[in-house]
């Protein structure tokens, strides 16, 4: 149940807890600071050890949520992973140096978390995005100083692209500075981008891998199987249909699977592999991610303790087989673009080469 993140000695719960749904600035349905202090005790619970935030999550609510409960648990904060993003600045979208990674922004991005989260260290602090306006060299510097002030013990980073994670690790090991330890990322059996360039660097440069979006806003979780009635109310599908809502990619609209069969085809082969299990189709589709090499922990949200329970049960204590590993690989697999379908046809010519995996990219939006 419990894996190293990256190349650190630090041991995080295989299910992470993820905060996105605590607070009501975020989205209507969205858990109330008791509600969400239910879920955070039950979660402690159940032997979860690792909870995700960000500054920017309900305009900081979610911050301030899980801050207060950090307080009302005491000493017990020591033995838990806190882990928040910056970069995208909450509430400060018209400043000029609002929404970067300068040592300017950062620094004073890490003081306000640590203050809304009534903390004095942040265990993994994470870039929410890439940023091209600021000298990766000045973000790399500031976070090596904010790790060796205290400050933070480790930082990660989260929505990078192949070519921006290596430039990163390169850099920090010419420079000598303190590693990126973990990529948060986008990934699931609707979601397998994260399969052609990053996995292999993560794998390669033992950066943990940490899906978001693990159900993808609520189509893998068995809530909508029929293509001819609308999600139900209050899902996120639903939500995101009524709205028409294209502001997150977490939050996909009925308009973007409904006429693709193959998502329909894949919910079947998952119901068909939950009902074999005794087991949901959520569970199906947290522990094919855990099964897979470069997965150190799955980021999963909830709003209930009903739905945190469910998913915390795919943690540990049965696995999917080969077999049915390779059948969801399959039904949520897209033909290759050029050059990766290339590269993989020269591996399979190369017996020498039989450590080369054959990835294939899942449905995507």
């Amino acid at each position: 149940m419990y894996r190293s993140l990256g190349k650190s000695g630090v041991k995080v719960s295989n299910i992470s807890l993820g905060t996105l749904t605590f607070g009501h600035h975020s989205r209507p349905g969205n858990c109330t600071e008791e509600q969400s202090h239910d879920i955070l005790n039950r979660y402690v619970e159940l032997g979860g050890n690792f909870i995700d935030t960000a500054d920017n999550y309900s305009q900081g609510e979610s911050e301030k949520i899980l801050g207060s409960w950090l307080k009302s648990i005491g000493s017990q904060r020591d033995s838990l992973v806190i882990a928040t993003k910056g970069r995208l600045g909450a509430g400060r979208e018209g400043e000029v140096n609002g929404r970067c990674l300068s040592r300017k922004h950062l620094v004073q991005e890490v003081e306000e978390s640590l203050s809304r989260l009534q903390t004095d260290y942040i265990d993994l602090y994470q870039w929410h995005c890439w940023d091209k306006t600021t000298p990766l060299e000045e973000s790399l510097r500031t976070m090596d100083d904010l790790i060796r002030l205290g400050k933070i013990r480790y930082f990660g980073v989260s929505n990078f692209c192949g070519w921006q994670l290596q430039k990163l690790v390169n850099l920090s090991k010419v420079m000598g500075l303190s590693p990126c330890i973990s990529l948060q990322q986008q990934y699931s059996l609707l979601n397998r981008e994260l399969e052609l360039e990053l996995q292999d660097v993560c794998i390669n440069e033992g950066v943990a891998v940490l899906p978001w979006s693990p159900l993808k806003g609520g189509w893998l979780t068995g809530k909508h199987m029929n293509r001819d009635t609308l999600p139900p109310p209050g899902s996120r599908i639903h939500y995101a249909s009524v709205n028409n809502f294209k502001g997150w990619e977490s939050h996909t609209p009925l308009s973007q699977y409904a006429n693709m069969e193959q998502v329909w085809e894949l919910l079947d082969k998952m119901k068909i592999i939950a009902d074999s299990h005794s087991k949901t189709m959520s569970q199906v589709a947290l522990r094919w991610l855990l099964q897979k090499d470069c997965v150190t922990s799955v980021i999963m949200g909830c709003k209930t303790i009903g739905q945190l329970e469910d998913n915390m049960a795919a943690s540990d204590g049965w696995e999917l087989s080969s077999a049915e590993m390779n059948e969801l690989d399959e039904a949520s697999s897209y033909p290759l673009p050029y050059p990766f379908k290339l590269q993989n046809i020269v591996s399979g010519h190369c017996s020498f080469n039989n450590s080369t995996a054959v990835h294939k990219s899942g449905i995507s939006s």
